[in-house]
């Protein structure tokens, strides 16, 4: 059996594009899908996964219509030509052609490689745009850039009520936080930097 797989992401893609690559190739089945790529259980995926049959194939028109993460692409590749011995074919990248007209046992292991390849450079590019990201993140605080929320200011009767709470005449912290009109998480916050400040002075 040859069977077609195409996805799209989001409402506003077209699925006409695969839909028309597959128009000559004579499949007996199209699976379609509206669906991320992120994650492989997807419903049309999975009832597709469920008709495969060794000996079957398996059409795509490019490798990120299988999925995303190249990490569970190569895993689900594995699962599919040496567990349920399906042929696959990836009509945008003809080297990804595992079927048995493609040189045999060779297609199958050149596939393999080619597409062990692809997501080694996908891990790189990933790694690259971390570190730009980084780079970037760091030169903006150099500049002064702040990130993340801005932090609240201290109340003007806000070190009066934290030693209160300190020295006991406050008793609770959600009343020392409903005092400065705060959450106690922040309450906390300052008065771990209270209790820093005065360890400092008293060295």
């Amino acid at each position: 059996m040859k069977y077609g797989y195409a996805r799209i992401s989001t409402k506003g893609q077209k699925l006409e594009r695969q839909l028309h690559a597959f128009e000559q190739l004579g499949l007996d089945r199209i699976f379609t899908e509206k669906e991320s790529g992120s994650s492989f259980q997807r419903s049309s995926y999975q009832r597709l996964l469920r008709c495969l049959k060794k000996g079957d194939q398996l059409y795509i028109k490019s490798i990120d219509r299988l999925g995303r993460n190249y990490t569970e692409i190569i895993e689900q590749w594995r699962y599919l030509v040496h567990q349920k011995q399906v042929d696959i074919i990836v009509l945008d990248f003809p080297l990804l052609n595992t079927s048995e007209q493609n040189h045999g046992l060779t297609g199958k292991f050149l596939a393999d490689l080619v597409l062990q390849t692809l997501s080694y450079v996908a891990q790189i590019e990933r790694e690259n745009i971390r570190q730009r990201q980084q780079e970037g993140i760091y030169l903006a605080k150099q500049k002064g850039v702040q990130f993340g929320r801005k932090q609240k200011s201290l109340p003007a009767n806000g070190r009066e009520v934290l030693q209160g709470y300190l020295n006991g005449s406050v008793t609770s912290l959600r009343k020392c936080a409903d005092m400065l009109g705060v959450s106690h998480m922040t309450v906390k916050k300052w008065l771990k930097e209270l209790e820093s400040e005065q360890d400092d002075n008293t060295k």
